[in-house]
């Protein structure tokens, strides 16, 4: 697992996004970025799901569950359908994430306590920033099971890579396919770069090749 990580992070997302493409299959994101400091992270997911208050539902602190299962490196990621009039995520829970060991927490909506979390090194990818807090608003109503994410169903096990370009999941099944691809990729345009570094015109470096690198060549 460390080993897929390392791998991870020597990329970038849209790297990512490319073989994605490439392999036919979905994960990138939109509309989520890294609301505390730039970061380049990678890790297992951990699922929490929100949504509103409903009768008889336990009341427990949204997260603690998944914060007390998760181990060092995982990803939090959170459904809390875009909602951007409530917080779906605070400062206590960034500090408890962080004794955890949690290398960052993805949510679908907004979040607030961002200070706080910036002070305590948390990477923290959110739609926005809110002070609304999440008490009588908001309820959790599942750990550790599948979620939808910006319409993406993600499951604990799964693989979330986020960095400034944003976020794209990596479906557990299809890893060492994406990772693989995505080091190609990433491989052939550090070749264009240093092309372009040595003075090459970009005219030849983006051609056709640069165009077409996405194409299946089995079809």
């Amino acid at each position: 697992m460390s080993d897929l990580r390392t791998r991870l992070l020597a990329l970038d997302t849209p790297s990512v996004s490319d073989a994605l493409d490439k392999l036919g299959l979905s994960g990138a994101v939109t509309g989520i970025q890294s609301l505390t400091l730039p970061a380049r992270v990678a890790g297992r997911v951990r699922t929490v799901k929100l949504g509103a208050p409903i009768p008889d539902l336990p009341k427990v602190h949204l997260g603690a569950g998944a914060i007390s299962a998760s181990e060092s490196g995982d990803i939090l990621v959170v459904e809390h359908r875009g909602r951007l009039d409530v917080s779906g995520w605070g400062g206590l829970l960034s500090r408890a994430s962080v004794k955890r060991g949690i290398a960052a927490v993805v949510v679908d909506g907004a979040v607030r306590d961002v200070d706080e979390s910036r002070d305590l090194g948390l990477p923290v990818f959110a739609r926005a920033a809110v002070p609304v807090t999440a008490r009588g608003r908001v309820a959790e109503h599942a750990f550790e099971q599948p979620i939808t994410f910006a319409g993406l169903v993600v499951s604990p096990g799964d693989w979330v890579m986020a960095d400034g370009s944003g976020v794209i999941f990596l479906s557990a099944a299809r890893l060492e396919d994406i990772v693989g691809t995505a080091e190609d990729i990433f491989a052939r345009e550090q070749l264009m770069a240093a092309d372009i570094d040595a003075g090459r015109p970009i005219t030849e470096v983006m051609g056709a090749n640069y165009e077409d690198m996405l194409k299946n060549k089995d079809k």
